[in-house]
């Protein structure tokens, strides 16, 4: 598989090209590990490689600072806008992750060979991503828009039986983590349960594991990040748009999951602190296993209508008052 840069407007597939700038949206899934030859993140994203969707008109108009919106604006929103979509499979890894996701927010992104050799062209945007979106499986369940991404408390070992990386971490940190590696949260203990086959660290001469996470480069990034987006309208939209199984989360597992959602979010930030460059939103969709009880097919619908959702929240809210 190739790599294309494009300045915008493109053609996909066969599209012709509108005269807006399209929105560039980068979904990944996960490789295989545990007993997943193919995991089900990847066979849900897959299908969505190189394709495009259309932002409709808007189901309501658009209020400009609380008034009622002029006629100009109205006609503003009722413009169709293309998404561009392409994918990609990330290991089961943390260095992987630490590898791979400083590049997809790059100007342009910087893409490392797939993984999956049935991949046509990938087509990479010039100025960048406007939205990555990341997906992965968890337990059996409803699906998991999750908030917030974990600095610390990567204790199991990944797809290859390596731990994250050690970190120094600051004594106020060091009480923190401790506090929440003590007490694991409900769902960090499913995950444990789910991947018992990757053993968690044990302490040393009755001595704490090392803190485990993100260190040398990340020193400046808080404990949690918060992804932009406003997940909890997007699970009430989602639910309106027959998503009924689905619901907002504040605990990504402190697995892999979590690993690439707060690598995904500390760059998103730290590319936009940089000239000239806007932030990359970024979010993270728990799937359940397939048919437990969400289908593929239910689950890779389910992106597909967020995606919509948040790049047309996008257009409405880059439309500029009078």
């Amino acid at each position: 598989m190739q790599l294309i840069l494009v300045d915008s407007p493109i053609d996909v597939n066969g599209i012709p090209a509108s005269e807006v700038r399209p929105y560039h949206v980068l979904i990944t899934g996960f490789g295989p590990f545990s007993r997943y030859a193919v995991n089900p993140s990847w066979l849900a994203v897959k299908p969505l490689h190189n394709t495009v969707l259309t932002i409709d008109s808007p189901d309501e108009p658009v209020i400009v600072d609380d008034q009622n919106p002029t006629a100009e604006e109205n006609s503003f929103t009722q413009d169709t806008r293309d998404i561009y979509l392409s994918t990609l499979q990330v290991p089961v890894t943390y260095e992987g992750v630490l590898a791979i996701v400083p590049g997809l927010h790059a100007r342009p992104p910087v893409l490392p060979p797939s993984a999956d050799p049935d991949l046509p062209d990938t087509i990479l945007p010039v100025d960048g991503f406007d939205l990555i979106f990341h997906v992965g499986v968890a337990g059996r369940g409803p699906l998991r828009m999750e908030r917030v991404g974990h600095k610390f408390g990567y204790n199991m070992k990944d797809a290859t039986g390596s731990h994250a990386p050690v970190v120094r971490v600051t004594r106020e940190e060091n009480s923190n983590s401790n506090r929440g590696q003590s007490e694991p949260s409900e769902m960090e203990r499913m995950e444990r349960a789910r991947l018992s086959e990757y053993l968690i660290e044990p302490p040393v001469d009755g001595t704490e594991p090392p803190k485990r996470g993100f260190g040398k480069g990340y020193e400046s990034f808080p404990e949690e990040i918060f992804t932009e987006i406003d997940v909890e309208k997007l699970v009430h939209h989602l639910k309106k748009s027959s998503i009924e199984q689905i619901y907002s989360s504040l605990d990504a597992g402190h697995y892999l999951c979590d690993f690439i959602y707060y690598c995904s979010l500390a760059e998103s930030k730290r590319a936009s602190g940089k000239a000239d460059k806007s932030a990359t939103k970024v979010i993270f969709l728990h799937c359940p296993p397939v048919d437990q009880p969400l289908s593929t097919e239910e689950v890779t619908e389910a992106i597909k209508k967020s995606v919509i959702w948040l790049c047309g929240t996008a257009a409405k809210s880059a439309i500029p008052s009078t």
